[in-house]
């Protein structure tokens, strides 16, 4: 891997924090990331991100963020939308690609009409036809918000009576809720990184899915990397991630997550194009798998924010001629 030089990034802003309902792991991700950068060396500064973000962005004479922010606000084109206004160059995905993979049951539409492979799925409302659903998708199943991430909110529902609660719980998040349905089998995540997919990681947990508990806090949750799939299986998940990554216009980094049922068939489940970043991670874990510490990995994904400054500076210089 080439030699970066820390001074060539500038001035950079770690956003993190900020008001999601991911706020807590965001700060954890953003802290590790500054200690990262600055143990390379790197002129970058923390940002507890609030409502008076973008003056304090102006005011800080930054050159470039690295993106830490977990969930609605920082991951749903909402702080991508504000850095393309101030002219910033960011990590990470875009705007439209950011608000799409936010959301799950768009995320999935979009799947389909590729004719990628997804769950089932049912939208919910408190008017559904409750045995309807769980005709259509069988038992068990599981109940998501839309746009929320971290797994908060989900619920396995195993009996037509728990339905109704679990669709109400995921509403408290706000937003649409959809029932999909549950694949037996392994779990698996992809790392992207550029235009490389990392090594795929199994995760296993002795609880009934993986919940925000056993993402963030429990012991028992193991990460098999190298996975249990031979290398013909892993090679065609792996370009069946980037696939679906880059069908939703993503860029730069980001995690899949997907299922392989009892027979092995892939099934994608989701998108985050700002994973997390602290000691239970798995981008950070897939990357080591291959031999890129968690500062090398830091850097990798900060300098691919060169390419968007060039990019920048391309159409200011466009729109400058078009004004003479």
């Amino acid at each position: 891997m080439k030699k970066l030089n820390p001074a060539k990034f500038g001035k950079v802003a770690v956003l993190m924090g900020g008001w999601s309902a991911e706020r807590e792991i965001s700060l954890l991700s953003g802290g590790a990331v500054l200690d990262a950068l600055k143990t390379q060396k790197v002129d970058a500064h923390g940002i507890d991100v609030g409502r008076d973000v973008d003056r304090r962005l102006r005011d800080g004479g930054f050159d470039r963020v690295f993106n830490m922010l977990h969930g609605r606000g920082g991951e749903d084109g909402q702080i991508q939308g504000l850095l393309d206004v101030i002219g910033l160059p960011y990590t990470g995905s875009g705007v439209a690609a950011s608000a799409l993979s936010m959301d799950k049951e768009l995320t999935k539409r979009v799947w389909q009409s590729y004719g990628l492979p997804t769950p089932s799925f049912v939208e919910l409302s408190p008017a559904s036809d409750w045995s309807s659903v769980v005709a259509a998708l069988g038992l068990p199943l599981i109940v998501k918000p839309a746009c929320e991430g971290s797994s908060i909110g989900m619920s396995r529902v195993t009996s037509l009576d728990e339905l109704p609660a679990a669709y109400f719980h995921a509403a408290e998040s706000g937003g649409r809720v959809f029932a999909e349905k549950w694949i037996r089998g392994g779990e698996y995540t992809v790392a992207v990184v550029g235009d490389q997919a990392l090594p795929l990681i199994k995760v296993e947990t002795p609880r009934g899915f993986y919940d925000y508990k056993a993402k963030y806090q429990s012991e028992e949750t193991r990460y098999l990397c190298p996975c249990d799939l031979d290398y013909v299986e892993e090679d065609m998940l792996q370009k069946l991630s980037l696939e679906a990554f880059k069908r939703l216009g993503c860029s730069g980094w980001g995690r899949v997550d997907l299922m392989l049922d009892e027979n092995h068939k892939p099934y994608l489940i989701e998108v985050n194009t700002v994973p997390g970043m602290t000691s239970h991670s798995l981008v950070p874990k897939a990357a080591a798998a291959i031999g890129i510490d968690f500062e090398a990995l830091v850097l990798r994904i900060l300098d691919m924010t060169l390419l968007d400054e060039l990019s920048l500076r391309k159409q200011n210089d466009e729109v400058s001629v078009d004004a003479q």
